[in-house]
């Protein structure tokens, strides 16, 4: 049975719909709060959660709940409420299918997932008790190491809701590493994935021939002092444990999807008249046609796509940095990660980019350089990276080999040209020179990379480019 609960509904769950889902366990169950009271727990007789309750969310953004989901949601705006389960306390999971059964019936909409939210009646808890702090502590970490937090999930796509976002935040602050469990049928949303980036946080998947695997490598793991890590060979070559790649993990499906990715930094001069979020809008527009459908600070990206609310979220928490999670409308699935940050150059907005593309799609590639010229002329662009890969439509992260994607092209900013001694940003050893980008006074730096898009040359020729570049 799953652990989380989602509440769809076209009205706001009033405070009396609320009460009545918090009754599911009955009148004498404890309520507690987390989260500076943005969180609402049912707990067990020690004060322990069973249920954690997010506050609504408004969600604004058409398809949301169908890319993270797989659910049919009333018409936008719609109430997404989210009820997380303490893992493996049947009871629990009991509580927050009643709660989220209750909400939509008095509230209206659905619950997902339907077979989990079907009774409304109350639930037996009397006794029931659950882990002890820390592992309860925190609603969206399930066991908790010296070395990880681990967090197992059972949805369609692992999302960066504000719970997980959460407990990427405090493994971070207590230097530890984040591990999320899934089954095999789960998939990551890029938001997740870019944040998988540091040892040991990894994506575990449970699998019944291997036991569990590495969704992002393949490596083959098992628990171990304290946290999920690779197993060696049998038979190891010194030097080289050559740890084994589960059989699923190598079951590649050729489907003729591709995506385009597209990362970039720019870096704007500190002002108080500075609006963000221009740079990816310009991007998104020359690619598709169209601004951006949504973002937000989480997964479902929640509000419509405005550059004056985004640049006050940012104004608002500055100096900390800033993350943001920007989508696409239905029709052209596209996504984007940002962070914002202020530094001693400046503010800077780190960019990354990704539309998927169907077998009968064509990316558009020769908008690339207009992009390119656009970010070099009105957005202060430091560096860009354009890449083709042979990976889903949707964007989802499934946990099977994909491979790497292949440099299309390379662009440095006007300042970082300005910057390298004599004429080497300039003369490089690709066939093809650059293409100069605005004015020839102050010009940035267009590389097209000669490699096949059907193999891995391209970044024979990006390495080459990098190491000239750096003057090695």
């Amino acid at each position: 049975m799953t652990k989380d609960v989602i509440a769809l509904t076209p009205r706001m769950p009033d405070p009396l719909t609320v009460l009545a889902g918090l009754l599911s366990g009955g009148p004498d169950k404890l309520v507690g709060t987390a989260g500076e009271d943005a969180v609402v727990q049912l707990c067990d007789e020690q004060g322990r959660p069973l249920v954690s309750v997010e506050a609504p969310l408004l969600v604004q953004v058409a398809g949301e709940a169908e890319r993270l989901l797989g659910a049919t949601a009333p018409p936008v705006p719609f109430w997404w409420t989210e009820a997380r389960a303490t893992t493996g306390v049947e009871e629990a999971e009991l509580l927050a299918g009643t709660f989220a059964a209750r909400l939509a019936t008095l509230a209206g909409g659905s619950a997902w997932p339907p077979e989990a939210a079907r009774s409304l009646a109350v639930v037996k808890t009397d006794g029931v008790s659950v882990a002890p702090t820390p592992a309860a502590a925190q609603p969206a970490v399930d066991a908790l190491t010296d070395k990880v937090a681990v967090v197992i999930q059972d949805r369609p796509v692992i999302a960066m809701t504000a719970w997980l976002s959460d407990a990427f935040r405090a493994a971070a602050n207590a230097e530890l590493g984040l591990q999320i469990v899934t089954s095999p049928g789960a998939t990551l949303s890029p938001a997740v994935r870019n944040s998988l980036t540091g040892w040991p946080s990894r994506w575990v998947v449970q699998d019944e021939k291997d036991g569990y695997y590495d969704g992002l490598s393949g490596a083959v793991l098992r628990w171990q002092n304290g946290l999920f890590s690779p197993i060696e060979a049998a038979d190891p070559v010194p030097g080289d444990p050559r740890t084994p790649v589960a059989a699923a993990y190598q079951e590649v499906a050729t489907t003729g999807e591709r995506q385009l990715a597209v990362s970039f930094r720019t870096v704007h001069p500190a002002d108080d008249r500075l609006v963000l979020g221009g740079a990816l809008e310009s991007v998104w527009r020359e690619l598709t046609g169209e601004a951006p459908a949504g973002w937000g600070t989480a997964e479902p990206a929640n509000l419509p796509w405005s550059l004056r609310r985004l640049t006050d979220v940012a104004h608002e928490r500055a100096p900390e940095p800033t993350w943001l999670v920007v989508v696409g409308g239905p029709d052209r699935r596209g996504l984007a990660t940002v962070r914002i940050s202020r530094t001693k150059a400046g503010v800077e907005e780190d960019v990354t980019l990704a539309f998927g593309y169907g077998p009968d799609e064509e990316p558009p590639l020769d908008a690339l350089p207009r992009a390119a010229e656009v970010l070099a002329t009105r957005h202060h662009l430091q560096s860009m990276l354009i890449q083709l890969r042979k990976a889903r439509r949707d964007l989802a992260v499934p946990p099977r080999f994909e491979g790497p994607g292949v440099p299309l092209a390379f662009v440095l900013g006007a300042e970082e040209v300005r910057e390298m001694p004599g004429d080497r940003a300039r003369r490089t050893p690709l066939s093809e020179p650059p293409v100069q980008l605005g004015p020839s006074t102050r010009p940035s730096l267009y590389y097209p990379l000669p490699g096949d898009p059907s193999d891995l040359s391209g970044w024979q020729d990006f390495e080459r480019l990098m190491r000239h570049l750096k003057g090695a």
